[in-house]
Parts: structure tokens; sequence; C-alpha cells
């Protein structure tokens, strides 16, 4: 049987964009989506919002890309895959989640004013290359992230 694991979200960063590099100096950045629904109850008719909220990691150049183009309210395109990490916190406590693996980011809406003539407003960040497109993930720990 064929699997299948992709990830297609459209949401607002609910802050800006937190960039780290790996000890072997990969960049690895860290954004939160928030996804609104909106809904009627069957019962009242009543309009009612529903927000969920994602973590999404990205690496190599398209997290430095996303460090420096983005900030929160900013709305975005994430294509990507579900991939699950569990690690022991200060504490000895194991720990787990689940989050959006980026391989595609397109920013939307309006850019903020840029700096330059340059501005990457609806920007395609496509995938990174190969040699960016899988992390180092062999015994790195989330507290190897600096």
């Amino acid at each position: 049987m064929a699997d299948l694991n992709k990830v297609l979200i459209i949401g607002n960063l609910t802050r800006d964009p937190e960039l780290r590099y790996i000890p072997q100096g990969t960049a690895v950045v860290t954004l939160r989506v928030a996804i609104n629904t909106r809904f009627k109850t069957k019962d009242s008719a009543e309009l009612r919002k529903e927000t969920c909220f994602i973590n999404v990691v990205a690496w190599g150049n398209l997290a430095e890309i996303c460090n420096q183009y983005l900030q929160k309210g900013r709305p975005v395109f994430i294509e990507g895959r579900l991939q699950s990490r569990s690690w022991q916190d200060q504490s000895g406590k194991n720990r787990s989640t689940i989050e959006i693996r980026a391989e595609r980011i397109q920013f939307l809406g309006r850019a903020p004013e840029p700096s330059s003539e340059e501005s990457l407003s609806g920007a395609d960040l496509g995938p990174a290359p190969e040699e960016n497109t899988a992390p180092p993930e062999a015994g790195i720990k989330e507290e190897d992230i600096s």
C-alpha cells in the first residue's frame, strides 16, 4: 500500500519567526501559524469561529529567507509534511510533538514597506536545494538547537 504525507495550510503567523542554527551550522526556523475556520452550528445557526495553532519548521536557505521577510500577522501558504519529534526536557520528562516540516512557503498578502526596492510579496519559495531538504536529524535533540 502506498503512503502519503502531505499537508497544505493557509494561515497567519502568530509571532515572529525564531531562527536558530544546529551545531553543524544548518539554519532552522520555527513558525507558529493560526488557521481560522468559520462554521454555523446546527442548533442555532450561529456563526462560530474556531482557531487551530500549528507549529512549522523550515530548514536551510528556506529558514533564513523566512526569518528575513516574515513577521507576526503575515499570511502564508505552507506546503510540507507532518513529522514527529521526541526529546527529554531539562527535568527528565519525555516530551513529543507533531509539526509541519515545510517544503515550500508562499508569502501572501501585502508585504510591509520594504527597506529597499526589492520585495518578496507573493514570492514562491520552492523546495530548498537537495542538500537542505533533509536535516541531519539523527542524534539531534531540541537542546542542540541554539
